[in-house]
Order: structure tokens, then sequence, then C-alpha cells
């Protein structure tokens, strides 16, 4: 290994590509807890964390699995999941007594309209306080899931690639045309649901 003054070796998890110090530094020094976002390809992942001297301690969580307590049956991994599992968790935080936070999208690269973003605007409309840009959420379309329906109607009239994009939905019963109204739907079981424990 190469030694002197000259050389500096990263943190192991910075070398990995795992945590970036110095934005992880100017999120725990604003004092507030912070909304983690992790999404991955089938499913995503919120949480929100405080930091502690001997490590990040979790004040409320969700996973898009939770979202079939909710009768959710889309896909975990897309942006109207992704805006359902942030409010869902924003709505935990809450009930915690958390009332604002800041983003942590970790070392992902960030785009406008991302499920990240997604994720942050349901923490928003739970009634979270995020510092944001309002340029960089989804549109409200988006979020509905409206573009999955629109592609849905557009490969209704060739049967077998329709059925192979989207037999998971269709194996729980839920037509892509449908995703909208299925998308407020469970919103509204999810936003009930906190309503009624105040």
């Amino acid at each position: 290994m190469a030694k002197g003054s000259q050389y500096n070796l990263q943190y192991r998890r910075r070398r990995n590509a795992r945590t970036d110090y110095a934005k992880r530094r100017r999120l725990v020094l604003s004092g507030l807890p912070r909304l983690v976002v992790r999404p991955a390809s089938k499913h995503i992942t919120v949480q929100v964390v405080e930091a502690e001297a001997t490590g990040d301690r979790v004040l409320a969580s969700a996973h898009s699995s939770d979202l079939k307590e909710y009768s959710w049956k889309g896909a975990g991994g897309n942006v109207p999941a992704a805006y359902l599992t942030g409010a869902l968790a924003g709505y935990r935080a809450k009930g915690k007594g958390v009332e604002e936070a800041v983003l942590d999208v970790g070392t992902r690269p960030v785009t406008t309209g991302s499920r990240l973003f997604a994720a942050m605007n349901g923490a928003l409309d739970s009634g979270m306080k995020i510092p944001h840009s309002a340029n960089v959420l989804p549109t409200k379309e988006r979020l509905r899931g409206e573009h999955i329906a629109a592609y849905g109607k557009m490969l209704a009239a060739n049967a077998d690639q329709y059925q192979k994009r989207f037999s998971s939905y269709l194996k729980h019963k839920l037509k892509p045309e449908d995703m909208p109204a299925h998308f407020e739907e469970v919103r509204e079981k999810i936003s009930n649901s906190f309503e009624k424990t105040k």
C-alpha cells in the first residue's frame, strides 16, 4: 500500500460509492432529520433518520411492500408507488412528532421528476416540511400514473405485448389503464387511516 504525506486513502464506503461524506456532513449539520430515499428496480424504501454520535437512528420507515396493506396492486418500483411510500413514511414520521426533514438521496444521480422526488412529494403532501424547489417535483399526472395508463392503451391493440409487459399488473387484476383511479383510491386509504388515529 502507498504511504506518505501526499497519499490520502478514502474511507471504504466512499471508495465503494456508498457514502458521500461531504454531502452527509452538510445534511447532518442542518440539525434536521433526513428523509432517506433509496430506490431499487422493484421496490423503494423511505426512512426518516436522525444522526446520533453512536450512529443513525430510524424514526420512521416505509417500504413499497407496505402498500399492500392498503390494497395496492401496482408495481413497487414505479413513480406512483414512490409517491405513496413517501406519503406513508411522512404520516408515520408525523405520528412520532417529526414535522421537518431534509432530503437525502445518497450518491444517486439526481434527475428532475424522478422517483426520488416523487417520494419527497408524498412526504410533503403528508404535511412534512422539506426544503425543495418546486421545479424538481414530478407532475401530478405522472404521480397518478397517467403515463402508465397511456402506455397500456397504446399496447392494448397488441394482446401479446400487452400481456407480456403488464403481466404483474394483470396477475393482481389491475388493468394499467385503471392506474390513476387505483392510485387515488390507495392514496385516500392511506390518508384516512392516519386521520382516524389523530
